[in-house]
């Protein structure tokens, strides 16, 4: 053996042993993080358009002229695109044309649905930003955050106010993007979620009023504070409404983005019992007992109760895909005009071609999970889940997930954390979103102390 090579050999297996350990090194260098802002854009993504210019360039926040204040009150939200036409619209009889640009799980829906089934695809519009504070926080987050890896968990050190790994070097990099991403600060929605049967019969699941908070994005905390507090990652409160059965239930969750120091806690309050326990299942494939089972837990808006004990996740590369983007136009339509008998309307969600990361989920060797590979479709503006496609461990396609994002110039950027569809490919189907129906649907609010998403607070919340 060299000395050159005896020399990498144990400048790799101390890396090996640092990242087993629980540390790690930065994710760039200081000259790779220089192209954020540049040719990449403050979150990462490469600022030009395609070749074609059916992806076009990112030019930050546009100015659409939003109605602020109506917007501001929590009332029916606004549609920047709503004058727009479709440029084509893909089929199962066409969509050999567009092959390259659909995921297999989209290719699947438009097989199976094959006469009423369609992708309207209209035109691109990169509008995803955020204010200048994230972007130099995410610039920070380039070249000091660290992923750490003990065992089976995983976590982020050194990040906060922004995406740690804006360019990303691995699968898990990848996947702590998505759990990290820009959506805002806190929120107040009124959520429902519907099971639908190889029927075609819609059951509600639940009807509640959802408290969410981006507990990394509490403005002018440092890195270390964030770290002191816990690293508290996505935190959620929900209180039911309806079914009648279910009203007066509630459940919180404190999520962290550093597993190898803590674990996601999660607490739900039962009517019957009029206590608060723990719910300590509150992720990976456990049936989702908001909605009746319809779905798993770690399927739930872009999936981002799945941690990363039980999947090694694979970076394939980026490219060009079909994806739902700029949804807007669900916040105007009833709900019978966006659920027909076997699937969604097809005219109720828009599609447009972005390019994203292609990151593929396996099963690790001893590990159980009723879905043994995904395949996530990252948005490269967003870090986000766009699709996620889901096989059986006979390798069978099974689930196939749609995530729906919005426009919000209040926020401002593209929210992807309240509408996600799932299709069951041996017939049922599911649905979680925000109250459509005239009055509240979605409101951005200051930021609650964190004391908010507790089991103390969930307990003062029974009404029953």
């Amino acid at each position: 053996m060299s000395k050159s090579t005896h020399k990498a050999l144990i400048i790799s297996m101390a890396l090996g042993a640092v990242l087993f350990s629980g540390a790690s090194v930065a994710a760039v260098t200081a000259a790779e993080a220089a192209k954020l802002g540049k040719e990449l854009t403050p979150f990462g993504a490469e600022r030009a358009g395609n070749k074609d210019g059916s992806i076009p360039e990112w030019k930050g926040c546009p100015n659409l002229n939003a109605p602020m204040d109506q917007l501001k009150a929590g009332d029916r939200r606004w549609d920047p695109y709503a004058d727009e036409k479709p440029l084509y619209t893909v089929t199962a009889e066409n969509m050999s044309q567009y092959a390259d640009k659909l995921s297999d799980g989209v290719r699947a829906l438009l097989q199976k649905y094959p006469d009423t089934m369609k992708l309207p695809v209209y035109a691109t519009h990169r509008n995803h930003c955020a204010p200048e504070w994230v972007y130099q926080a995410t610039a920070k987050n380039a070249v000091e955050a660290n992923l750490v890896v003990d065992g089976d968990k995983e976590g982020v050190q050194g990040a906060v106010n922004g995406v740690p790994f804006p360019i990303p070097k691995n699968g898990a990099e990848v996947r702590w993007n998505h759990a990290f991403s820009w959506r805002g600060e806190s929120y107040e929605s009124k959520l429902r979620l519907y099971s639908m049967t190889a029927a075609g019969d819609r059951v509600l699941g639940g009807q509640a009023m959802q408290y969410d908070q981006f507990e990394a994005y509490r403005k002018g905390i440092s890195a270390q504070e964030y770290a002191d507090k816990g690293y508290l990652g996505k935190m959620t409160m929900q209180s039911a409404e309806a079914p009648s059965f279910r009203a007066g239930e509630g459940v919180v969750v404190r999520d962290t983005t550093n597993y190898t120091k803590y674990d996601r806690q999660s607490w739900q309050y039962l009517v019957g019992q009029r206590r608060v326990r723990r719910a300590p299942n509150l992720g990976w494939d456990t049936p989702d007992f908001l909605n009746s089972g319809a779905n798993f837990f770690d399927e739930v808006f872009g999936s981002f109760l799945l941690g990363q004990e039980r999947h090694e996740f694979k970076l394939v590369g980026k490219k060009e895909v079909l994806i739902p983007y700029n949804n807007n136009k669900l916040f105007s339509l009833k709900e019978d005009e966006i659920f027909l008998k076997n699937h969604h309307n097809p005219d109720a969600i828009r599609w447009e071609l972005h390019r994203v990361w292609v990151l593929e989920a396996t099963l690790k060797p001893g590990k159980r999970h009723a879905v043994s590979k995904r395949v996530f479709y990252v948005d490269e503006d967003t870090w986000s889940t766009s699709l996620m496609d889901g096989w059986d461990p006979s390798g069978k396609l099974w689930r196939v997930s749609l995530f729906l994002n919005y426009y919000l110039p209040d926020m401002p950027g593209m929210m992807s954390s309240f509408t996600d569809i799932l299709y069951v490919l041996d017939g049922v189907w599911s649905s979680r979103h925000i109250l459509y129906e005239p009055g509240y649907q979605l409101k951005a609010v200051p930021m609650k102390p964190d004391s908010v998403f507790t089991p103390d607070a969930l307990t003062g919340r029974g009404i029953r």
